[in-house]
């Protein structure tokens, strides 16, 4: 347990290390050590290019990172794919996964898992048209890879709860499971902590964001500022021993989203260590 003075400190660290560059990084990740391990999704610097998202997770220590296809085209071909993902192996981070991928026919589907294989992902975060489940439940088969399926609140016609998720996937391969959007949670007004213990067999990814209001109207802000208990849902997925990814997704501040980043890493990393 640390105190409120530490705690700061952790943040600061975070902010620090964000604004004055990649050096600050090693002993950022040195503060954060927990069982529970931070990335980043990469829409959130969805306005810059794929060298320049590198170097902010750099600069905040996130090891673990999930593209969208702004950054690699799902049209990618095999060659193209190959030297993005050196490219972030090279700077000493993590491709795990991409996301979130729209498949709404068969042809989608190939495209997304021989993406998915090309690039050596451990999980798409996706969303399949319900009509497409079993296909795409052989293609989990066939390559091995897992699908976490992802809310998007209200309004969403396919999968607006995690609820609507599992009803959906309770029967088929437990590869597919869910990647649980906490803020499109709270946004359908139903609880993190609760979906997030009731499926933690099939919970194989977490969008990590904070939101205004516990309502549909409710806009990302940063991280620990909004209507979200975050020490509470992080207390929850270490209980239920979460291994998976909670990767930052900062959807607020589109032109200049890294003071904001910096500052939600630094609040969940000085919880994380509150919990430790």
């Amino acid at each position: 347990m640390i105190n409120r003075k530490e705690f700061l400190k952790t943040l600061g660290c975070s902010a620090a290390a964000a604004m004055a560059g990649s050096a600050w990084s090693a002993s950022v990740e040195t503060a954060s050590e927990t069982s529970l391990t931070l990335g980043l999704t990469s829409y959130t610097f969805r306005k810059f290019s794929l060298e320049q998202t590198i170097q902010f997770a750099q600069r905040l220590g996130l090891k673990r990172i999930a593209l969208k296809s702004m950054h690699l085209p799902l049209d990618a071909s095999p060659a193209q794919i190959q030297e993005a993902v050196a490219k972030i192996r090279n700077a000493g981070l993590e491709l795990y996964g991409a996301g979130v991928i729209y498949m709404k026919t068969k042809e989608e589907v190939d495209q997304t898992f021989g993406y998915a294989r090309h690039a050596g992902l451990k999980v798409i975060i996706g969303v399949p048209n319900h009509e497409l489940l079993a296909y795409t439940e052989q293609k989990v088969k066939e390559y091995n890879i897992r699908l976490a399926i992802h809310n998007h609140g209200p309004g969403d016609e396919l999968y607006s709860s995690v609820n609507d998720i599992h009803n959906k996937i309770k029967d088929l391969d437990t590869r597919i499971g869910i990647c649980i959007d906490i803020g499109h949670v709270v946004r359908i007004k139903e609880d993190p902590i609760v979906l997030a213990t009731r499926y933690k067999d099939r919970i194989y990814d977490c969008h990590l964001k904070d939101v205004d209001k516990r309502e549909a109207e409710g806009a990302p802000i940063e991280v620990g500022r909004g209507v979200i208990d975050l020490p509470a849902f992080l207390k929850a997925m270490k209980k239920i021993n979460y291994t998976g990814t909670l990767a930052f997704e900062y959807e607020k501040d589109g032109d200049d989203p890294l003071p904001g980043l910096a500052e939600s890493v630094g609040y969940v990393r000085g919880v994380t260590k509150m919990l430790n």
